[in-house]
């Protein structure tokens, strides 16, 4: 059994109990039209009892509502049948008896029957609508019992429901809100956490590559106190472009990328590599096609220099250009013998 239903339960009794003093007349000599309080209590019980019950529609909500979601309301049919209620069944009331039977429960009744029902209303996120419908038992009973008996009699129970009700509806919707943003929050720290964990992890692997690619050769250098054999300079420079490598593209490498590139540097190729972030987003899947095509790339180029640098097109996630020196011509100048572009995975 759920909350919701077990307040449902109690709105029943409690109107139910309302609705049925108007069946214990009194004063039976006052009544002066008996079906009109009947009729007043046929259609009382019924729109109430709706609203009680009736399953509620989502409807889209406004700007300042935006961050709440979608908002519980009951359609405009239903708001139509509550604000009739509020005029007719009052009036059909007073009406049914004289001056004398007025301020008698059997008649009464309707100040706390109409109260209950506007209350549900603004439970159901109806404000406009309670506030009217108890404007109009609010006229209507001053109208026929004068405004100090109407306060007397139920007008001020109503009233305070009814105010009672609206701040409850506010307090809750703030805590919900409350709540979802509170809940948005540790999202976005677990979020945060998470990426901090996958960065650590990734420069610890960045370390311990870098250590298991210049630790030999800082090793060596030290030991022999920086005369190296020349084998060994051309190691040392290759782990210092590799080690470059890892810090500029970490993206763009993987372990077949890494031995193309080294494969190309020891044929004397002069690799360059620029990560501008155009990798970044992409899928593992989408990273391992684009890696494996640069690494097969890498692998047929004759080039003098390759230039690999990342693209922040949309089409296009890597660039390859490959440039040779022209014969005869000044060092600066040479000729571009490969352009390739990676393009992005679909």
């Amino acid at each position: 059994m759920t909350v919701r239903s077990i307040l449902s339960g109690i709105a029943l009794a409690f109107t139910a109990y309302l609705s049925a003093r108007s069946l214990l007349w009194t004063l039976p000599d006052t009544v002066e039209r008996g079906w009109l309080l009947i009729a007043a209590l046929v259609l009382y019980l019924p729109i109430t009892w709706l609203w009680i019950l009736l399953p509620t529609r989502r409807r889209s909500a406004g700007t300042d509502e935006a961050r709440e979601g979608m908002r519980l309301t009951p359609p405009r049919w239903a708001v139509g049948l509550a604000l009739m209620a509020a005029a007719v069944v009052p009036n059909a009331a007073f009406a049914a008896v004289s001056e004398a039977g007025r301020s008698q429960p059997f008649v009464t009744w309707v100040i706390g029957g109409i109260g209950a029902l506007m209350t549900v209303v603004m439970v159901r996120r109806r404000p406009a609508v309670a506030w009217t419908g108890t404007g109009l038992l609010a006229v209507s009973t001053a109208v026929w019992l004068g405004p100090l008996s109407a306060l007397s009699l139920g007008l001020v129970g109503s009233l305070v429901w009814v105010a009672a009700a609206q701040l409850i509806t506010i307090a809750l919707d703030r805590v919900a809100r409350d709540a979802e943003q509170l809940s948005e929050l540790q999202q976005a720290a677990s979020a945060w956490q998470a990426s901090q964990s996958g960065r650590q992890r990734e420069r610890r692997l960045h370390v311990q590559r870098a250590l298991h690619v210049a630790g030999p050769v800082l090793g060596r250098t030290i030991e022999t106190g920086g005369n190296l054999r020349p084998s060994e300079k051309s190691a040392a420079r290759l782990a210092e472009q590799s080690l470059r490598d890892e810090l500029r593209s970490p993206r763009l490498l993987d372990d077949g990328v890494r031995a193309q590139i080294d494969a190309a540097r020891r044929r004397g190729t002069i690799v360059m590599l620029f990560d501008e972030g155009g990798l970044d987003g992409l899928p593992a899947s989408a990273l391992q096609s684009i890696r494996a095509e640069l690494a097969g790339i890498v692998a047929g180029a004759a080039s003098e220099r390759l230039i690999i640098r990342t693209s922040p097109h949309h089409e296009v996630a890597v660039t390859v250009v490959g440039r040779t020196a022209t014969v005869g011509a000044g060092a600066d100048e040479d000729d571009v013998d490969l352009w390739r572009e990676i393009r992005r995975p679909r």
